[in-house]
């Protein structure tokens, strides 16, 4: 018998079907592989040449200019025709390369097909150039640890996502010995030019090797990668040169999928909110995409909370003689507010249920959290200057941190200086949930960040709205309104007249959507209330069909948390990534080609159709500006917040309270599709893009 089991089963393992359908590669990745991204025209003529752009304003920051003085005077350079070349020139174009790549930082869909464009480009003008991936990002280029990147190894992972054909690395290249460790691996190999693909942070990197590595005739070009979306640059009279960093689009895809398949699903269980946390850890690109992408019933953009202003505290102020300055900036409380008005207002039209969306960094852009994480990043950052130690090494636990902020409220620091931290912020602090006090003092990532994509940030504003829609629904204005229809349906069996119970129980028994007057919040006080009218005696029951309208308007509050940030990352790039990322590995090629370095391969006019796109190069160290990382101030590229004057935010803003559906009408949901490659359903931008290009 088991002779027969294993002679079966051998069978099945060797089945064509078998093989077919379990196959670790199947056919849409086949046809990822195999599909060809189109290229820029420019990148048609045989040979290019690139034209300085002084007509494109950037300014320079004088930390730049001290730091960075042989990259800081580039200008923004054109990608042009170069088939009128000299002979000498021609030769000089297609001279054998040794080129160095790297990923630096998270994965952002796309990153291999910008290796892809760069492998074929080196290839198409000599064969005999070599292309070498250094593994784990900036760590194998110190290390000098490499692979030679070949045919086979570019189409195994064609329009592929994830950064996994030569992995991804954090570290930064910081200091002068680990300057001098990358530069002998360059000399090594005989680089003539090194692409860093990465974001802000990795760009930041490639300024100062295009700046120590320019003595010994390498080039260094840097390529905008984040999904988060926050390098767009434009110059100083506002004229886009670069719209978007690649993996955003596909990042906004597969978030929205997900979002939209909850938007689904709230509308037919009707008994959850769905809150939804996406990856933005300092600006809310990605939410604003993900709401035009699916019309969620409620999306905050952090840079909005910033700005805002309580009038109310001003005026109060005023007449006291006094300002306010925490009138400016939203608290917490005030935030959870603003949920809590919206769940009631939706529940009002019988709609219990809904999708929000929130930024991974909202945290940052309220009031009070944002003076925390500056007082303790400065206190860390003191200690670890002071006592050339690690504060979270010294303190590796919650509880011995908040004893080291005390004795600083006490005056028991490690200067004579006055305290940053004092009884007030211990206070407050205290009132925080205690898994939100450990998540303000854990340990800042690589780059000084606070991390958080580590902090439920979900979890803690919902507590909040958990506990002030208690309050609501004891004083009775959280409740859900009861449809007329069905209403009257359910009466139609009761002695009473509908509309003369209507009278007596409900605040507004004209309206479509049915209110149980504020002052019945119990089975107890509906009793009282139709013993009042006259309508039942003491001694009777409250009527059957009474106490199911009156438990159907009683609201439960139920959510559901998600978190959506790595399965986007890691998705496979979308028809404009893929084209998008392509034809920035070609730029990078002739960038380089052209005797470029310091320079990021960016492609202009991305937010209008293919045929207008232009390659460019933008200067990187002119980007640069000074920004607090770990208590000190260094010099980084500055991160693009969302403009609140932009057409998409306006246009948000005009369309968000119809999205909204607190009235009686239907949910407005929308229904973006999977992320794809090819066909004509696919969208080939970004909706933000397209709404800023009008």
């Amino acid at each position: 018998m088991e002779n027969q089991r294993c002679k079966s089963l051998e069978f099945l393992l060797n089945h064509p079907k078998t093989g077919h359908v379990t196959s670790d590669v199947n056919i849409e990745t086949i046809e990822r592989r195999s599909f060809s991204p189109k290229k820029i025209k420019i990148f048609s003529s045989k040979y290019t040449s690139i034209k300085d752009c002084p007509e494109y304003k950037l300014s320079n920051n004088k930390e730049a200019e001290k730091l960075l003085p042989d990259i800081i005077n580039n200008n923004v350079q054109k990608i042009i025709p170069g088939d009128e070349k000299t002979e000498t020139a021609k030769q000089a174009f297609k001279i054998r390369r040794n080129i160095g790549v790297f990923f630096s930082g998270g994965p952002a869909p796309g990153g291999h097909n910008v290796i892809a464009g760069l492998y074929d480009e080196v290839k198409k003008y000599n064969p005999e150039s070599k292309l070498f991936g250094f593994l784990l990002g900036p760590d194998g280029l110190m290390e000098s640890k490499y692979v030679e990147i070949t045919q086979s190894l570019v189409d195994a992972h064609r329009n592929m996502g994830g950064f996994s054909m030569i992995k991804t690395g954090r570290s930064k290249i910081d200091s002068k010995n680990k300057m001098e460790l990358s530069l002998k691996t360059c000399m090594d190999l005989e680089l003539d030019a090194l692409v860093v693909i990465g974001g802000d942070d990795s760009n930041t990197n490639a300024a100062f090797l295009a700046q120590r590595f320019k003595s010994a005739g390498i080039k260094v070009i840097g390529v905008p990668k984040t999904i988060d979306g926050d390098i767009q640059i434009k110059t100083d009279d506002k004229e886009t040169l670069c719209a978007i960093s690649f993996g955003f689009h596909t990042a906004a895809r597969a978030f929205s999928q997900n979002i939209s398949n909850l938007t689904t699903d709230a509308s037919s269980d009707i008994k959850y909110w769905h809150v939804c946390k996406v990856m933005g850890r300092v600006a809310s690109h990605l939410t604003l995409e993900c709401a035009f992408q699916t019309h969620a019933n409620l999306s905050f953009v952090g840079e909005e909370l910033a700005d805002y202003t309580d009038h109310k505290r001003i005026e109060k102020a005023q007449k006291k003689g006094i300002i306010d300055y925490t009138a400016y900036g939203i608290t917490l409380r005030h935030w959870s507010r603003l949920i809590c008005d919206t769940i009631v207002r939706r529940a009002a039209t019988g709609k219990n249920f809904g999708v929000m969306i929130i930024p991974e960094g909202i945290l940052e852009f309220i009031n009070e959290i944002q003076v925390f994480i500056i007082k303790l990043n400065t206190i860390i950052a003191d200690y670890n200057h002071i006592h050339d130690n690690d504060f979270h090494t010294s303190f590796p636990t919650l509880n011995v941190k908040l004893e080291y902020l005390r004795r600083l409220t006490r005056g028991m620091g490690d200067t004579d200086k006055f305290s940053i931290w004092n009884l007030r912020d211990d206070d407050l602090f205290n009132q925080l949930p205690l898994f939100f006090r450990d998540g303000l003092l854990m340990e800042r990532d690589t780059h000084g960040n606070f991390q958080f994509s580590q902090v439920k940030t979900e979890d803690i504003i919902m507590d909040m709205v958990k506990e002030y829609l208690s309050i609501l629904k004891e004083k009775g204005k959280y409740k859900i309104g009861i449809e007329k229809s069905y209403y009257k349906s359910i009466m139609e069996n009761s002695k009473f007249i509908p509309d003369k119970i209507a009278k007596v129980i409900f605040k507004n028994p004209e309206d479509k959507y049915l209110l149980i007057k504020e002052s019945i919040i119990s089975l107890k006080t509906l009793k009282q209330t139709l013993i009042n009218s006259e309508l039942i005696s003491p001694d009777d029951n409250v009527p059957e069909p009474i106490i199911r309208i009156f438990k159907k308007s009683d609201p439960k509050f139920k959510t559901q948390t998600h978190f959506y940030g790595y399965d986007g990352r890691g998705s496979d790039p979308t028809y404009f990534d893929c084209n998008y990322t392509y034809n920035l590995g070609i730029t990078a090629f002739h960038l380089i080609a052209n005797g470029a370095t310091g320079q990021m391969a960016a492609i202009k006019n991305l937010e209008k159709k293919f045929d207008k796109w232009e390659p460019i190069g933008i200067p990187i160290a002119k980007l640069m500006r000074l920004e607090e990382r770990k208590g000190r101030l260094e010099l980084v590229i500055e991160k693009s917040l969302i403009d609140l004057d932009s057409n998409a935010f306006r246009i948000f803003k005009a369309l968000r309270d119809g999205w909204l559906a607190a009235e009686s009408n239907q949910d407005r949901y929308r229904r973006p599709g999977p992320v794809r490659f090819t066909g004509s359903a696919e969208e080939d931008r970004p909706i933000t893009l397209m709404l800023n290009s009008i």
